[in-house]
């Protein structure tokens, strides 16, 4: 079978592969995901992976050229804090996106930051950023005590 689009847990899109019979005859095939290598299908499949590398190559430098923009810019939160530092809520993904725009104007997926739980004190706090599945960019958040 050459895949026609990228299968999770599969392949991506061109790849030659063996599959089960029924697997790809009763969904590969019926939802368009892959069709069957004959000949000419193998050397079309070179073209989408020739195509697929390419457009692979321009997505890694966009994500390494934005990678670059957004560690170089460090964001501040203002936020309502204790005496001690501790926040009265939390800076979320979200907080953090928002901030990123307002500050670069560049947009974000919140799902892409790699925050396990929310920031719940005062200071300087490094978020990652999945741009690409190969690059990946530290942004610097300063949360700081709102002052209003």
């Amino acid at each position: 079978m050459i895949l026609r689009a990228d299968v999770e847990r599969v392949g991506k899109k061109g790849d030659v592969l063996d599959v089960a019979d029924g697997y790809g005859r009763n969904y590969l095939v019926p939802k368009g995901l892959a069709m069957k290598a004959s000949k000419g299908a193998v050397t079309q499949s070179a073209t989408m992976r020739r195509a697929r590398d390419a457009k692979d190559a321009r997505d890694r430098e966009a994500a390494e050229e934005l990678a670059q923009r957004v560690a170089a810019t460090p964001v501040r939160i203002s936020a309502r804090a204790g005496v001690e530092g501790r926040l009265f809520g939390s800076v979320t993904a979200a907080d953090v996106v928002a901030a990123v725009q307002a500050a670069t104007g560049i947009e974000l997926d919140r799902r892409r930051l790699e925050l396990e739980e929310p920031i719940r004190s005062l200071g300087v706090h490094e978020v990652a950023v999945r741009l690409h599945t190969d690059v990946t960019a530290q942004v610097t958040v300063e949360v700081v005590a709102d002052t209003a």
